[in-house]
């Protein structure tokens, strides 16, 4: 017992004298005109100034602020953070004080100085923590583990066999492992992009020009199964609940995961639209079935779904979407899951479905759909020109 009071004893003379150093170490730093004091917050030390508005803040100019930095109260610490603010006093003077450097502070290091492995750590948290990824947890952290981990765990690889890399040319080289025209180049590309703003990295080559050609080609290159293929494997499929699973995606366009989130109320009350919860990938949306008559034929009012763990408290998203690909497999379905889905888009396009509306059916933007079906869209529109200038002709 007497030990414990002699060590409380000693923290506090010793927080006693580091309080005393803090208060010459500021009367410095005030001499300085520096604009920066220290405080002592618990065990760790912080800075406080005048300071730009934090990224997302509503107000306009710079305000009193704290900088916690998570700096240890001790001698060394002291110095260090003196050392800082003179390090912020200069960025502010010359205007390039940037809260990224300071928001991922980690083992008394700025962003800039952390490691690889610190500065992916802190990407993640930046992602997950967004505000407007913050509507959709569950698609968030999908998105984040199948379209960026992958490719930022290639890149730590890549620069742990190559140490003598800089950054820059890991990312590089990382990109050029990746096959030119390909949905994982792009990836790729789309992940450095994000990674290189967050840390403030200018990097000399424009990523969006590496990540080559995939879109349009890929999509056009693609053989999209007829609908009577359509019909006849899903005769094959031996299971009346994935039956229903795959009869669903090719009478709406859904993705994968997409049939386990839906509100299908509507398909019960004889309605030919459902609706994709928020919980999905790109959210809520409605989507109506072309063709209507396979509600019927695929038998989709009666709902019964496969026992599939939905609970994203224990799966993903992408979990969910690679048990469709799966029994997909299994069943001998010649054809993925995906090539359903881009089979109703061209067939919204053969109907004459507006771009636009089939696109936010589809969950996704404008310019996505032009690109991913540019063939089909320039084939409706030039025959979309040809009848109406063939009526003009004859003055219909």
């Amino acid at each position: 017992m007497l030990y414990r009071f002699g060590v409380s004893g000693f923290l506090r003379s010793h927080m006693a004298d580091l309080d005393a150093r803090i208060v010459q170490t500021n009367q410095r730093l005030k001499a300085a005109q520096l604009g920066l004091q220290i405080e002592r917050r618990g065990v760790k030390l912080a800075l406080r100034g005048t300071l730009p508005p934090r990224p997302g803040s509503s107000k306009l100019r710079p305000y009193q602020q704290r900088l916690s930095l998570g700096i240890p109260a001790t001698t060394a610490g002291l110095k260090q953070i003196e050392q800082e603010a003179k390090i912020v006093a200069a960025q502010l003077i010359q205007n390039q004080f940037d809260w990224r450097e300071y928001l991922s502070f980690t083992d008394g290091k700025r962003l800039s100085q952390q490691d690889l492995s610190q500065q992916i750590a802190a990407f993640e948290q930046d992602f997950l923590n967004q505000p407007e990824r913050a509507i959709n947890p569950a698609a968030t952290k999908t998105t984040w583990s199948s379209a960026y981990a992958p490719y930022l765990r290639k890149l730590s690889a890549i620069a742990a066999e190559s140490p003598t890399l800089t950054l820059i040319e890991a990312i590089y080289k990382t990109v050029e492992s990746i096959p030119l025209n390909s949905r994982s180049r792009q990836l790729c590309c789309t992940t450095f992009s994000a990674f290189a703003e967050f840390l403030n990295l200018t990097l000399p080559k424009d990523l969006k020009k590496l990540s080559g050609g995939y879109g349009a080609s890929k999509t056009q290159a693609r053989t999209l199964p007829s609908d009577q293929e359509i019909l006849s494997a899903w005769e094959k499929i031996p299971n009346p609940g994935w039956q229903f699973v795959y009869g669903m995606m090719a009478t709406f366009g859904l993705r994968n995961h997409e049939v386990f989130y839906c509100n299908l109320n509507g398909l019960k009350r004889g309605e030919t639209s459902i609706e994709v919860l928020p919980t999905t990938k790109t959210g809520s949306h409605q989507v109506w079935a072309f063709y209507p008559e396979w509600i019927e034929t695929f038998n989709l009012r009666e709902i019964q779904l496969p026992p599939v763990e939905t609970d994203l408290n224990k799966t993903t998203l992408r979990q969910v979407g690679q048990r469709v690909t799966a029994q997909f497999r299994r069943y001998g379905v010649p054809f993925s899951p995906y090539d359903l889905r881009h089979a109703w888009a061209v067939r919204t396009i053969h109907f004459g479905l507006s771009d636009t509306v089939a696109a936010k059916m589809m969950g996704h933007s404008v310019l996505v759909h032009t690109r991913t079906y540019h063939q089909w869209i320039t084939q409706r529109d030039q025959q979309m020109a040809v009848d109406h200038a063939l009526k003009r002709m004859r003055g219909e």
